[in-house]
């Protein structure tokens, strides 16, 4: 039974509170990686399979979310995951090394992939539909925020503490948030769950784990390409074969139904590849402003703090937009746009004048803003209520998925451009950055090809109801 708004608003703060936390830690550890590489006596690039280990593990273990949560109660799960979370974050503080590092930040991805899942669920049973509108906005605006926060957050504490400190911070916010789950959850209790889907749940995990190592063996500088080609290779055979099994179970973990909806279909392929896009950018940028232009952490992340400032002044627009031109229009528009603007990232150079490169990012933030609120909005629009859990599972997934995937291509991008401009051991050119932008643009690009074949009237249902709500 909900409860009322102003409770439910308060947890979904609290959720988003969590989420913010979650994807914090995705993102806080790029302006540091050059003092952890340093620290670990290791490539700079190296270190992309700590940060990509923490976003694959939410992908792969965000399918059984929703089962642990039937079984075991939502606020006991929500609880156990901010503990874990918690206990991971001081781990990944005290490791010495590239792999105790790692797989901390894989114990974190458990707890992660537990808590913004089961919290979203709470919020949806705790919340009257009247007010569901502005409790999923709630919930759902850390995702724009974190990414690009975590540079100058972990800019200031790698310059002017240590890098240990970008995880220790998580301490007290793990502490607040559990007590305020107790007190604020309603406490339920497991209701029984559907039989577990064990072979989906191996064959989308071993998809899923690799696809990411494939990517972190081209990503190395002393890799095997044929084994990392038979990793992408058997993990596209699992991808597969997890289809196969999901489309004839009666219980699958992930059911791809809403996949036959075009307009859910463009939220997961091309939004996807833009997903990738955007998740490319947060990491290449500090890296190059401070292996390309020379600045430290924290001014590199203070550039990038621009990219944010677009995010917060495109927000109150968004609906604007959105109940003026098509769901269609906008994101063909706004995703060439974004297209444009990386590709601009390729022309940087020390010598650009700092009100350019802040520009740039700022108009970065607004489509990034623009693209991302509009396939979230459309994502649903037309998936039946009874196919609507399915369908959240399977755009969860696609959505962390692609984000892993936006560090581990930004590697794989570098490496690349290594054999067309072979540089040192020590240090990344220019070049080798202008390089990898041009293939991310190019990424972003293909993200709007999908989006040609969406009908003009998609998701306008959902769209001038909202503009007549408002």
């Amino acid at each position: 039974m909900p409860s009322k708004p102003a409770s439910s608003q308060v947890i979904a703060l609290l959720v988003a509170g969590a989420y913010f936390m979650e994807m914090l830690d995705g993102t806080v550890v790029v302006s540091a990686l050059p003092q952890m590489a340093d620290s670990f006596g290791v490539h700079p690039v190296d270190l992309n399979i700590g940060v990509s280990a923490y976003i694959l593990t939410l992908a792969v273990l965000i399918p059984a979310s929703g089962w642990v949560s039937e079984k075991y109660g939502p606020r006991a799960v929500f609880g156990s995951a901010i503990v874990v979370f918690t206990l991971a974050s001081i781990l990944c503080g005290l490791s010495a090394d590239l792999w105790t590092f790692t797989a901390a930040r894989v114990l974190q991805g458990v707890g992660g992939a537990m808590m913004v899942p089961v919290g979203r669920l709470i919020v949806l049973r705790n919340t009257a539909k009247t007010d569901l509108m502005r409790a999923i906005a709630t919930i759902t605006w850390p995702g724009l925020a974190a990414p690009v926060l975590g540079p100058p957050v972990g800019g200031f504490l790698a310059t002017y503490a240590s890098w240990h400190w970008i995880f220790f911070l998580n301490v007290p916010l793990g502490i607040v948030g559990f007590v305020l789950t107790l007190r604020l959850i309603p406490k339920g209790s497991g209701d029984g769950a559907k039989p577990f889907d064990v072979p989906g749940f191996m064959l989308t995990g071993a998809a899923c784990f690799g696809v990411m190592y494939g990517l972190d063996l081209v990503s190395r500088q002393d890799s095997s390409l044929p084994l990392a080609g038979l990793a992408l290779a058997a993990s596209l055979a699992l991808g597969i074969a997890a289809v196969r099994h999901a489309r004839r179970s009666a219980h699958p973990l992930v059911d791809f139904w809403a996949m036959r909806i075009r307009s859910f279909a463009v939220t997961v392929w091309g939004g996807s590849l833009f997903r990738v896009a955007i998740g490319t950018v947060p990491f290449l940028l500090p890296l190059m402003f401070q292996l390309g232009f020379g600045l430290d952490a924290f001014q590199a992340g203070l550039l990038v703090l621009a990219v944010f400032a677009g995010n917060i002044v495109m927000k109150p627009f968004t609906s604007a937009v959105l109940r003026r031109v098509s769901f269609r229009g906008v994101l063909l528009g706004n995703g060439l746009l974004n297209a444009a603007v990386i590709f601009g990232c390729a022309l940087l150079t020390p010598a650009t004048p700092t009100p350019v490169i802040c520009a740039l990012l700022f108009v970065s933030g607004l489509t990034r803003s623009m693209q991302f609120t509009a396939l979230n909005t459309i994502a649903f629009a037309d998936v039946p209520e009874a196919r609507m859990n399915g369908a959240n599972t399977l755009f969860n997934v696609a959505q962390q998925m692609s984000m892993g995937l936006g560090i581990g291509v930004g590697a794989v991008a570098l490496r690349m451009a290594e054999v067309f401009n072979p540089g040192t051991a020590a240090a990344v050119p220019l070049v080798d950055f202008h390089i990898a932008f041009v293939a991310v643009g190019f990424i972003a690009l293909f993200a709007v090809a999908d989006v040609v074949g969406l009908e003009a009237d998609a998701g306008d249902e959902i769209r001038l109801r909202r503009a007549a709500g408002r």
